[in-house]
């Protein structure tokens, strides 16, 4: 699949304030939303974290019965935490490793062999702090090929990370970050090139 950067789209999730109600206080996202992922969150505790963590094929299984697109090889571990599986699609060989987080009310794409290590945050929203109702806003995200996020390391929304592009520990990503590049600190910059070299097979 290509691996151009599309242009984000921001979707805002705001549902009207009843008169007399604090508007902070309201959900984002409608009835049958939050009944889903209710629905997700009893599976995901049942049956996905308590699942043993050779089980790959079993909790990409769950994932993909809640709407998300998984390819082959997918090694997406039990304490891994996907906030909606119907917004997620996952290219072939791809890692969500324990404790990682993918917080994604839009479309988060994973291209091939991406890998999201321990305990790091890909968030995919936020509030419209200027707006008197505080409205969530959220955009779709991409994580390129090769690309690696390493342990503690967040992506901000909006953020879309380039083939092999590469984020270094407990970094933070503000903005876009490009090709084969190896970015570090909080805000991340660059400080290296990474040699592109994109060998790796994927095994079932």
């Amino acid at each position: 699949m290509s691996a151009t950067t599309p242009q984000p789209r921001r979707t805002v999730h705001h549902i009207q304030a009843a008169a007399g109600e604090n508007p902070y206080h309201r959900p984002s996202f409608p009835l049958a939303h939050r009944l889903r992922r209710l629905l997700w969150q009893a599976v995901y505790l049942l049956l996905y974290r308590a699942s043993p963590p050779p089980f790959y094929a079993w909790r990409a299984m769950l994932l993909r019965l809640f709407g998300a697109a998984i390819g082959s090889g997918c090694r997406f571990y039990p304490s891994g935490k996907i906030w909606a599986p119907w917004n997620l699609v996952a290219e072939d060989c791809c890692t969500l490793a324990d404790h990682a987080e993918i917080y994604n009310p839009s479309l988060l794409y994973m291209e091939s062999h991406c890998i999201v290590s321990q305990h790091a945050y890909i968030c995919g929203a936020s509030h419209d702090y200027n707006h008197p109702d505080f409205p969530m806003i959220s955009c779709p995200m991409r994580l390129g090929a090769y690309s690696w996020i390493c342990a503690r390391a967040s992506v901000s929304p909006g953020v879309h990370v380039a083939e092999g592009a590469v984020l270094g520990l407990a970094s933070l990503a503000v903005s876009d970050l490009k090709p084969w590049k190896v970015y570090s600190g909080s805000p991340a910059v660059e400080v290296k090139s990474r040699v592109r070299n994109p060998r790796a097979e994927c095994h079932e």
